[in-house]
């Protein structure tokens, strides 16, 4: 039974920062591509970043300079660090296994539960 488990979320100011951790079991972590998106409250999901299976990195444009993927194969964990977080960066964020790198929600294999990230005064 695959599962992906996030954690990390929670309420920050803007210009904060946080970090999202996702732990993976149940499938092998080094052959999927990682997946970050995200859904604000009245839209559809949206894609994030990804970290290929070998270390190879892709962002939305939106959270470029900004966001960062890292993956510990070793731990079976991906990352997200998000620093100068923005009010439009609330969302519930979604960690997602993939055999390809896709930005597309319809590519995704596996999903995690979610994550709900509030930036906010």
């Amino acid at each position: 039974q695959v599962q992906l488990v996030e954690s990390g979320g929670g309420l920050v100011q803007p210009g904060g920062s946080l970090r999202l951790s996702c732990a993976a079991s149940g499938l092998t972590f080094s052959s999927y591509v990682l997946v970050w998106f995200r859904q604000a409250p009245g839209k559809e999901r949206e894609f994030v970043a990804a970290t290929a299976r070998f270390g190879g990195t892709y962002y939305d444009d939106t959270v470029k300079g900004r966001f960062a993927i890292s993956r510990d194969n070793a731990k079976n964990t991906v990352y997200l660090q998000m620093n100068s977080l923005k009010p439009e960066d609330t969302a519930v964020y979604y960690c997602a296994a993939s055999d390809y790198v896709t930005t597309s929600s319809s590519g995704v294999r596996y999903w995690g539960q979610g994550t709900q990230v509030t930036v906010s005064s």
